[in-house]
């Protein structure tokens, strides 16, 4: 049945000049990179406490959520067996297994993520790194590498390095980039009477952290802007026009600018910045997030705002200059499910600006003529697009359809419950 619907979809796409195939071929090479802390709510495991405060919050209280890092990669590993394609896994510094022992940040090293990385080589995924600057005594007044205190910017700055140096050595065990990735929560929740001085002491704080270069076969650096925050509604000091001043001020160091979906204002979609960025970068990261109303991280769906960023990248030939990352933590429904969801929705955004038939749609513009530009776009959504899904999960050995929930509860039942004390 699957292989039949295939068919009569391949046949309705290649009247329109689109080879189904090929799409689903440069679909299996696109991986994503799901993000480890949607697993245990932004917890990590430097302590029981977990998440404390620095701009973040995780809501809900769904039983069966990673307690360690062995419960949290059989979870990930579960959600990779869902999903079509091959991805990566997208790391935080406060994942860090010490063995029990007190290190601080500014002091992880490598070794403190071998398991990590070992698991990614066994299962043949690459993957990113992130600095943590939050939940964290140093962080409790709302800057790290903009403070004024020499001390806390200090010890900011060599966390920062400490991870830049992790995340080569990830890229050079898994033979793969590792891109790590800069976000820090400074900002003031009411309004500041000096905006400056902060984004000075962050600029040379960057400049510090950065100095050293890092061979780009292993590692690549990136930047998140951000519009505003929990405690940091009226000021960010890492805001977008910064960051994308300093990443392309930086262009010798191939410093890659991170847009987040969740970033900037309701009603701005990080799929217009998309083409203007790539104009003067190299390549950019991307985090796919789902703001509702705010920066809430809610699960990502197939909206209108995720197929843009897909035909975006796609319309623009931008796919091999963009790493695409997941930023979102629910802790109001199965963690696993939510992954899930979210990831298979990315790919199915991509599938989707695949099958456009691109040179169609590009011909009539370029001639105005906006009439067919339109027409086309809107019967372009009724096509046979599920079709084409289905197929590729059954080649790829997942579930097909709404079939992984039921695997997904089966997990739940058998180790997700037993957690729960």
């Amino acid at each position: 049945m699957i292989e039949k619907a295939y068919e009569l979809a391949r046949e309705r796409y290649a009247a329109l000049g689109v080879d189904t195939d090929r799409a689903i071929e440069r679909l299996a090479s696109i991986p994503i990179s799901l993000h480890c802390w949607q697993g245990d709510d932004v917890g990590g495991f430097e302590s029981e406490e977990g998440l404390t405060g620095g701009g973040i919050q995780a809501t809900g209280n769904y039983p069966g959520k990673a307690r360690n890092a062995d419960e949290l990669r059989s979870d990930l590993e579960m959600t990779y067996r869902m999903l079509p394609g091959k991805h990566r896994l997208n790391l935080h510094a406060i994942y860090a297994e010490t063995g029990g022992k007190k290190v601080e940040r500014d002091a992880l090293t490598f070794e403190h993520f071998a398991r990590w990385t070992d698991w990614a080589k066994a299962n043949g995924l690459g993957m990113d790194f992130n600095q943590s600057f939050f939940s964290h005594p140093l962080a409790n007044d709302g800057f790290t590498l903009s403070s004024r205190d020499e001390g806390i910017r200090r010890f900011w700055v060599d966390h920062g390095i400490a991870c830049r140096k992790i995340g080569e050595q990830i890229g050079r065990t898994l033979g793969t980039p590792c891109v790590t990735n800069v976000w820090i929560p400074d900002g003031y929740k009411d309004i500041p009477v000096d905006r400056k001085t902060p984004r000075e002491i962050l600029r040379r704080s960057l400049d510090e952290m950065f100095a050293e270069p890092l061979d780009p076969r292993y590692h690549l650096d990136a930047v998140e802007c951000k519009l505003f925050g929990i405690g940091s509604e009226s000021y960010v000091v890492g805001s977008h026009e910064f960051y994308m001043g300093y990443a392309m001020a930086n262009r010798d160091r191939r410093l890659l600018l991170c847009l987040d979906a969740g970033h900037f204002h309701p009603t701005e979609t990080i799929a217009d910045k998309i083409s203007s960025v790539l104009l003067y970068l190299d390549e950019i990261l991307l985090h796919v997030s789902r703001g509702v109303r705010w920066d809430s991280d809610h699960v990502v769906i197939l909206s209108d705002d995720l197929r843009a960023i897909g035909e975006e990248l796609v319309r623009g030939d931008f796919l091999g200059r963009t790493h695409i990352g997941l930023d979102f933590f629910d802790a109001s429904i199965n963690r696993v499910a939510a992954w899930v969801i979210g990831t298979r929705c990315m790919i199915k955004a991509l599938l989707l600006a695949l099958l456009e038939p691109i040179e169609t749609l590009r011909k009539a513009e370029t001639e105005n003529d906006l009439t067919a530009r339109l027409a086309l776009m809107e019967e372009n959504k009724t096509l046979p697009f599920g079709a084409v899904w289905d197929y590729y999960c059954e080649k790829m050995g997942v579930p097909v359809g709404a079939a992984w929930l039921e695997e997904v509860r089966c997990y739940e039942k058998n180790v997700l419950s037993k957690r729960v004390a």
